[in-house]
């Protein structure tokens, strides 16, 4: 069996073990209508399916990219959640399409230990979409293919948590549907480059974790729902579609700065 072909095969094995361990949480949520109660283990289970799938092929755990990577993409993964999550809530406040509520003495307390747990939350994600997926599918084609393959199954993967449990907003699921896949082709973008040239899972962790700190804690605790405001913020919002698009077209153009036999010869396939 040649290179392409095993890289290939790994890659069908993950999908494979992601599918059936997530299949256990997403029977839970079914029987619960909850995917909040079992959020964590669910976030976890790309990232114990890449490990499977490394043990499985005898391939190196070091593969995932533990290595913080330069410091600049570290920092460049934090601010931008905070820039776009700032200018979205901050535009619905200021416009009244979302009310706005002082943030309690205790949501600041927690903010720090929220951070840790949120990127430990994010951690599971990225071990597999970021740690195994986007490496190995940069061994066998393009980045904008990388990119359009991993979002493809990204978004997937959360539409169970988001037709049969409580994944969602007070809008319609199909407009929770929508949304969540259009803002994902950004995200999937934006990660898999950062992953790439850093040479690091961890800005795609800490990305993930303060983009979910933020924009699903934080700063929905300090909003006052009105009418239309489930349209406009959180995780499901057009901010956040907006985003995403804007997300896309800067990623998908600074990816193009990847050859593939330059990426095949210096991401490792495991």
């Amino acid at each position: 069996m040649n290179a392409q072909a095993t890289i290939l095969r790994k890659i069908w094995i993950f999908i494979i073990l992601t599918l059936a361990v997530s299949s256990v949480w997403y029977f839970t949520m079914i029987l619960t209508g909850s995917a909040h109660d079992v959020g964590l283990l669910w976030m976890w289970s790309p990232g114990l399916a890449a490990i499977l799938t490394q043990l499985i092929f005898k391939g190196s755990l070091q593969d995932f990219a533990w290595r913080p990577g330069p410091t600049r993409y570290l920092l460049l993964a934090a601010l931008i959640p905070v820039a776009y999550s700032v200018t979205i809530y901050g535009i619905a406040w200021i416009t009244g399409v979302a009310g706005f509520r002082n943030p309690s003495k205790n949501l600041l307390i927690a903010f720090v230990p929220g951070f840790f747990l949120y990127c430990f939350a994010a951690l599971g994600e990225e071990i597999g979409w970021r740690g195994f997926l986007v490496p190995h599918l940069m061994k066998i084609t393009s980045f904008a293919k990388t990119v359009v393959i991993s979002w493809i199954i990204w978004a997937l993967w959360h539409y169970p948590a988001i037709l049969w449990a409580d994944y969602q907003s007070d809008a319609s699921r199909w407009f929770d549907l929508a949304s969540l896949t259009i803002t994902i082709i950004g995200l999937s973008a934006m990660t898999a480059w950062m992953r790439l040239k850093s040479g690091s899972i961890w800005p795609a962790v800490i990305w993930h974790g303060v983009h979910n700190l933020l924009i699903q804690a934080v700063f929905l605790a300090m909003t006052v729902d009105t009418d239309v405001s489930e349209y406009v913020v959180d995780d499901f919002g057009i901010g956040v579609v907006i985003t995403g698009i804007i997300l896309a077209i800067v990623f998908l153009k600074r990816g193009m700065e990847f050859s593939e036999e330059g990426m095949r010869s210096t991401v490792g396939a495991g």
